[in-house]
């Protein structure tokens, strides 16, 4: 994608661009996923990977129950450090890093010291969300259907 930096007339059918007249953007963007290696530095990560391992052990049924995809935008400082996806609509059921593949129902942007808490059971999810403590957007009351995910883990 290119991006006109000067304020010059456009250019006409048959014309060439000047020399420095278009400046390249980076087409993907950064990343909001981090390298592999500093996945390990996320007080989260160990969190979803166990959370992960739950939904493949028993996602047909929450699949069956839930039927629908969250994203989890995990912040810190305001920016997304983490993306996780979990698709409890399709095939057996998924939880993984990145965005959604396919639209997500409802998505989280929630810092990773709130999500901590609310994934222990220190913070009650609709408190929390009324405080303005994180954000959804899309289909805000499914999230209670995730909510009873992260609690059948947590008795694991």
């Amino acid at each position: 994608m290119r991006k006109r930096v000067d304020h010059q007339p456009k250019i006409k059918a048959g014309d060439r661009p000047q020399a420095g007249q278009f400046k390249m953007l980076s087409s993907a963007g950064e990343s909001a996923v981090p390298h592999p290696l500093e996945l390990s530095e996320f007080q989260s990560f160990p969190v979803f990977e166990d959370i992960s391992r739950h939904i493949k052990a028993v996602g047909a049924q929450l699949v069956k129950k839930v039927n629908a995809i969250f994203q989890l935008d995990i912040t810190k400082d305001g920016k997304t450090i983490l993306q996780w996806t979990v698709d409890l609509k399709n095939g057996p059921g998924d939880m993984y890093l990145g965005s959604a593949r396919l639209p997500a129902d409802t998505v989280f942007t929630i810092p990773e010291p709130i999500f901590m808490e609310l994934v222990l059971g220190k913070m009650n999810p609709q408190k929390a969300f009324l405080a303005g403590k994180f954000k959804v957007s899309g289909k805000v009351l499914l999230g209670q259907k995730l909510e009873r995910v992260f609690k059948d883990w947590a008795k694991l």
